[in-house]
């Protein structure tokens, strides 16, 4: 293990993160907050600094990496980076206990948005920064931002990075070197982000008579602020929110945008380049996006009508599509933003949001999941299983996006697939000895009043939807972690397996497992 050459990039990592800290540090200086809130982020800031400082001062005898260097330091920095980025909401008392101030900045990095804050309209305005940014900074990637700047090497080192951070079956090159490909995915990933500030800005955002009526606070005044947290979490595929109901509060102009930047974001940012170099029938030539795009149309259309059908008394006919469209994004690209409790809708809509937040949107995206790739794969795959079962003979020929799949491809789908599944119910077991299991939860949503349906029980669909959400970086689940209900349920115990969850979701299990494999370690 090259020890020398991991630090040297985990000081540079930290250092990094230092100076993203100085983003949310701003903004507690511009809303005047306490002096706690002040130096929350200036002790991790010195502290990231100084170790960063530090670890370069080795001069590493091998500059490379191995496969298994790069894929454990990806896990190691996302360990890292949470460990640090936790301190401000434990020391500014947002968040006092330090687990779950762990979780919650996890959540933010992993792009999941499961929160364990009972009550966001109490929060800072710097830790409402600092967590939605988190879900800007770990949509990309952290070391993808990193590969922008070190040198290119020659031996496969960042490609290894690259594989080990980015989400999907096959990861590649989109331009001749490592160092462009990156910077061309962030650069069409921040003028995303940049359109969808200015298009929220053009429009109507939050309904504050109707949160004052609620008896919440009014955000009039800080339209750009909460049009930059909305952006942060649309690109990053994110799903905190931050004021209360999530997106209830949010004008039909606003739900709508975001419904569309949501899918635009679940798309694959290579799609992009193509549109770029203005090869857009090549767009509509990958079988992944037309998978997404059909799955996409179909879902909304059978929650609409199962929404018009069932709960015709509650919601128009635009009001239904309106949710419909803007759940499915949400879900979809493992997002977790809600526009309204459905925790409380029909049952057909309820398996649809489940079968949803295993699927995840496109690969090569900012969303979790399984990705559409690997589900068309393992379709393909399980056809052609059955066609050789039925005839010996059959000599299989996968392609995919034009391209003649080997098997060792399609074999890393089926394996990944089935360590998804067995992870998550190893942790759906953990979260049965949670003392919460049993309990009955108050909620109040804008449904559960109309309903007469004040309380939640928590119990296999609760931790089953809280595990599904957690490794496939969504955010709210069902029942007791509904969209309007927290994670703060939990014990310690059953926070910390759903924090390790979120990052074997984020990081498509294998970097963590390797880094916590004893033969990693080993030096070589």
């Amino acid at each position: 293990m090259n020890f020398k050459a991991l630090g040297k990039i985990l000081g540079k990592i930290m250092i990094l993160e230092s100076v993203l800290m100085l983003a949310p540090f701003l903004m507690s200086i511009i809303y005047n907050e306490s002096f706690y809130h002040k130096i929350a982020f200036v002790i991790p800031i010195s502290a990231l600094c100084l170790i960063g400082l530090l670890l370069q001062i080795p001069k590493p005898k091998r500059k490379s990496l191995y496969q298994k260097e790069g894929f454990a330091l990806v896990a190691l920095v996302w360990i890292v980076m949470a460990l640090f980025g936790a301190i401000p909401f434990t020391i500014n008392g947002d968040i006092p206990n330090y687990i779950d101030a762990c979780f919650e900045i996890m959540s933010g990095f992993t792009t999941t948005g499961a929160s364990v804050i009972p009550d966001i309209s109490i929060v800072s305005h710097s830790t409402l920064f600092w967590r939605s940014f988190s879900h800007w900074i770990g949509g990309m990637g952290i070391l993808v931002f990193v590969l922008i700047f070190i040198p290119e090497s020659s031996d496969g080192s960042s490609m290894h990075l690259l594989r080990a951070e980015s989400p999907g079956p096959q990861v590649g090159k989109i331009a001749s070197k490592m160092k462009v490909t990156a910077r061309i995915l962030y650069l069409i990933y921040l003028s995303l982000t940049v359109i969808e500030i200015i298009v929220l800005m053009c429009g109507p955002l939050i309904d504050n008579s109707a949160l004052v009526a609620d008896n919440y606070a009014s955000c009039e005044g800080d339209k750009f602020f909460y049009s930059m947290l909305t952006a942060f979490g649309c690109a990053g595929t994110g799903g905190f929110g931050f004021i209360p109901g999530s997106f209830q509060y949010f004008t039909p102009y606003a739900q709508y945008v975001v419904s569309i930047f949501l899918l635009i974001f679940g798309c694959n940012f290579a799609l992009y380049y193509l549109i770029l170099l203005g090869k857009i029938k090549d767009v509509f030539k990958s079988e992944e996006f037309r998978a997404y795009i059909f799955i996409t149309i179909a879902s909304v259309s059978v929650i609409f009508v199962s929404l018009l059908t069932k709960m015709s008394a509650i919601y128009s006919a635009e009001g239904a599509f309106r949710h419909s469209l803007f759940q499915v994004a949400s879900i979809m690209t493992t997002t977790g933003y809600s526009t309204t409790d459905f925790n409380l809708w029909p049952m057909a809509a309820q398996t649809v949001l489940i079968i949803l937040m295993f699927m995840g949107a496109m690969a090569g995206s900012t969303a979790g999941g399984m990705k559409t790739s690997r589900i068309v794969i393992a379709t393909k795959g399980s056809y052609i299983n059955i066609r050789k079962l039925i005839n010996p003979r059959y000599v299989p020929k996968m392609k995919i996006e034009g391209k003649t799949l080997d098997s060792k491809t399609v074999n890393d789908v089926f394996a990944f697939i089935t360590m998804y599944v067995f992870i998550l119910f190893i942790v759906v077991f953990l979260l049965a000895f949670d003392p919460a299991n049993g309990t009955l939860t108050p909620v109040v949503s804008d449904l559960s009043e109309k309903l007469n349906n004040e309380t939640v029980h928590h119990g296999f669909y609760t931790n089953f939807s809280a595990a599904l959400s957690c490794i496939s970086n969504i955010g709210p689940g069902f029942e007791a972690v509904g969209p309007y209900l927290s994670f703060a349920c939990y014990n310690n115990f059953s926070t910390f397996i759903l924090t390790l969850t979120m990052l074997l979701g984020r990081l498509e299990i294998l970097p963590v497992l390797i880094l916590f494999t004893p033969r990693t370690w080993k030096r070589t």
